[in-house]
């Protein structure tokens, strides 16, 4: 097939590992007779600095024009001045919002050969499968905000968290969905007991779970209690949905279950064109410039946008099982090395995946 990738590098070490990836997927055009073309734009920082725009109008054009869109990561200390008119941080809003990518997956998948990594026993993380669908366009990052100066000279900052029934219904749908492919379990998040933009979530959920999903198993935790579920009993969980505020700061802390952000690729979908696809970590600008940050998570990336953006199933498990039968052999980057196994730079460890691949 032909297919058209746009690559956004950003800020930090962006740039690095989508080089990398961008290999990986030439490899796969050329093993399997596809014809890839790529281009590629400005985000985040790096964007501010060309064009003083976050998103310049030239990305947005490129990007609805693609068939899939690879994001390395945006921002860093050098945009953090909270007096600055913007930040890189609202490229990426804003990039949801123009493809209206409205649900964010996430998948938390343990790797055996990395149990042991994970900061939690192995007896709880081991054969952790979980795979969150997090509202993305939707909640209090997008409801109406405000600041006000109070007589006494302080001040009032509010954040509205808003939802209406079209934006649960449809990442829910795609959650019971996607339950139905894997373990058939679902999970619903929220704070019912307290916000009425949960109560409405709740409502709109239970009644989609009995008239269009009765065959999936489908239950509702509250927000604190997952928080603490996710640390203590992992395992139990199979497909996770839950608002853009809870979903934030869960699949964050889900993270971390696999022992390393380096190893966990999200794709951000919407009801039509291309989807976003970016590793969970940030750009970690400590580390940039020094070929050492782990490549691995937007390989997998990569792998998400030829499976939900191309369909191409076969290349996309191609590269996760080339990544798995890598880390078999032992190969690790900093992040995930223990004891005396030998540092990979980011090159290197792609260098593998490649030779797996062929």
């Amino acid at each position: 097939m032909d297919a058209t990738f746009v690559l956004l590098p950003g800020d930090g070490i962006g740039p690095e590992i989508v080089a990398q990836a961008r290999r990986v997927l030439e490899l796969i055009g050329t093993r399997f007779g596809h014809h890839f073309v790529f281009h590629t734009g400005l985000i985040g920082g790096a964007a501010i600095d060309a064009t003083g725009d976050p998103l310049p109008d030239e990305t947005i054009r490129m990007c609805t024009e693609a068939d899939g869109v690879l994001l390395g990561a945006v921002g860093g200390p050098k945009w953090d001045d909270p007096n600055a008119k913007t930040r890189p941080e609202a490229g990426l809003l804003r990039i949801r919002k123009e493809l209206g990518l409205f649900a964010n997956l996430r998948p938390i998948k343990t790797f055996p050969e990395l149990v042991d990594a994970s900061p939690l026993k192995r007896e709880v993380v081991e054969g952790t499968d979980i795979l969150f669908f997090r509202e993305l366009t939707g909640g209090i990052y997008f409801g109406p905000s405000s600041l006000e100066e109070l007589p006494d000279g302080g001040y009032r900052a509010s954040s509205t968290m808003v939802y209406d029934t079209h934006e649960i219904e449809r990442i829910f749908r795609l959650a019971a969905e996607a339950a139905r492919r894997r373990r058939n379990k679902l999970t619903m998040v929220d704070k019912a007991n307290v916000l009425e933009a949960s109560r409405l979530w709740r409502r709109v959920c239970a009644e989609l779970a009995a008239t269009e999903f009765p065959d999936v198993e489908y239950e509702v935790v509250l927000v604190d209690a997952m928080a603490m579920h996710l640390i203590s009993r992992p395992t139990s969980f199979d497909v996770v949905v839950t608002e853009n505020l809870f979903g934030d700061i869960l699949t964050d802390e889900a993270s971390m279950l696999p022992g390393s952000l380096g190893m966990l690729p999200s794709a951000s979908l919407g009801a039509e064109g291309p989807g976003l696809y970016e590793p969970v970590h940030g750009s970690a600008p400590d580390i940039a410039g020094k070929g050492i940050a782990n490549p691995l998570a937007t390989i997998l990336a990569a792998a998400l946008m030829l499976r939900h953006s191309c369909q191409l199933e076969e290349e996309a498990v191609a590269i996760e099982r080339a990544v798995q039968d890598v880390l078999a052999t032992g190969a690790r980057t900093a992040d995930i090395a223990r004891g005396s196994q030998r540092v990979l730079s980011t090159v290197e460890m792609t260098d593998l995946i490649l030779a797996a691949l062929q």
